[in-house]
This record gives C-alpha cells, sequence and structure tokens, in this order.
C-alpha cells in the first residue's frame, strides 16, 4: 500500500475558480498549496476546507520573480505534485497604445513565465512517478481578437499552444496537459474591466 499523498497545487487560489479548484481538488488530494496574493483568503479557504484536505496557503504574487521563487519552492518542498492548476490571471481593458506598459509585462510575467516556470518544476516529478495532470486555465478570449484585449488575448493563445505542445510531448508519460478556455465567468476578475 502506497503511503504517498496526493498534492495539488492551485494558483490564484483565493477565489473564483482557482478556489472553486481547490474545492473540487478537496476530494482527490491529501494536500493542496493553495497559492495567491491574499493572505486573508487563502486562510479562509484553508478554514473552509478544514478536515477536507491539509491545506498549505501561499502567499506570492507570481508577476514577481520573488513570488515565482516561492512557489517553486514550495513545489520542493511539498511536492511531487499530481494536480498543478495554472490558475492566477488578470487582464485590463484598453487600447494598447493607452495602457501603462509595466501593468502589460505583469500580465506576460503572471500568465506565461509563471505558467512555465511552475510546469518546468512540476513536469520532472511527474514523469517519474508516471502520471499527473496540468491544467492551464486560458480564456475563449484566444479565439476572440478584438479592441481592448490585445496582450491579455495573446497571453491566451500562447497558453494555448504551450499546452497542446506540451501534451503532444509527454505522450505516453501518463501526464494529461490541458488549457482549460472558459468564457465569461462571473467572478471578482472581471471587476477591473466594469470600470
Amino acid at each position: 500500500m502506497s503511503t504517498a499523498k496526493t498534492v495539488a497545487m492551485v494558483t490564484g487560489a483565493s477565489a473564483g475558480m482557482g478556489a472553486d479548484f481547490c474545492r473540487q481538488l478537496a476530494g482527490r488530494c491529501d494536500v493542496i498549496i493553495a497559492v495567491a496574493r491574499r493572505a486573508e483568503r487563502l486562510q479562509a479557504l484553508a478554514a473552509e476546507l478544514a478536515g477536507k484536505v491539509e491545506v498549505h496557503p501561499l502567499e506570492a504574487d507570481l508577476n514577481t520573480v520573488e513570488g515565482v521563487t516561492r512557489a517553486l519552492e514550495a513545489l520542493r518542498q511539498q511536492g511531487p505534485v499530481d494536480y498543478l492548476v495554472n490558475n492566477a490571471g488578470f487582464s485590463t481593458f484598453g487600447q494598447f497604445a493607452d495602457l501603462d506598459i509595466q501593468g502589460q509585462r505583469d500580465m506576460v510575467n503572471l500568465h506565461v513565465d509563471a505558467t512555465i516556470s511552475l510546469c518546468r518544476a512540476a513536469i520532472p516529478f511527474m514523469r517519474e512517478r508516471g502520471g499527473g495532470y496540468i491544467i492551464n486555465v486560458s480564456s475563449v478570449g484566444a479565439f476572440l481578437p478584438g479592441r481592448g484585449l490585445a496582450v491579455y488575448g495573446a497571453t491566451k493563445v500562447f497558453l494555448n499552444y504551450f499546452s497542446q505542445s506540451l501534451q503532444a510531448e509527454l505522450e505516453g508519460t501518463g501526464i494529461a496537459v490541458q488549457a482549460l478556455c472558459p468564457g465569461y465567468t462571473h467572478t471578482e476578475f472581471h471587476e477591473p474591466l466594469q470600470g
């Protein structure tokens, strides 16, 4: 009988889809590393799931090098992970030439760099264990280019391509990779877009 714990890491876990991923994984995992910027929300989620799963709240801003480093360290300490859900994200709305460039760079860092960094750290462990699941949360916006979301949409196109390519590279390893492409969801994510 195996004594290995089933471990998940969920980013953007403090609200919306990220918190819902944690709730769903609570029935499948022994440990969830819940990563987000808002510590008080993570603590509330841990309290909600107490008795169902061991939640390790990790306050980290994944659009910074320091935040990604903290998440990578948590993966090393708690891993290997069986489930990796790259859900952290944000968007801004406006004409690209009028938006603050640092905010756009932060979005690329969060959606792209954090995702590839966490996938790169998790995959060797998953291969060694003979399987795992990676969900990269993208958007239907990847398929619908339009005004006001140029960088956001481009990062989601990247996530789709990256996920499909990883799935092809990992064929036969037992690791399943998918890009989840939701449409509009009623979460806090859209509040900044509503002005």
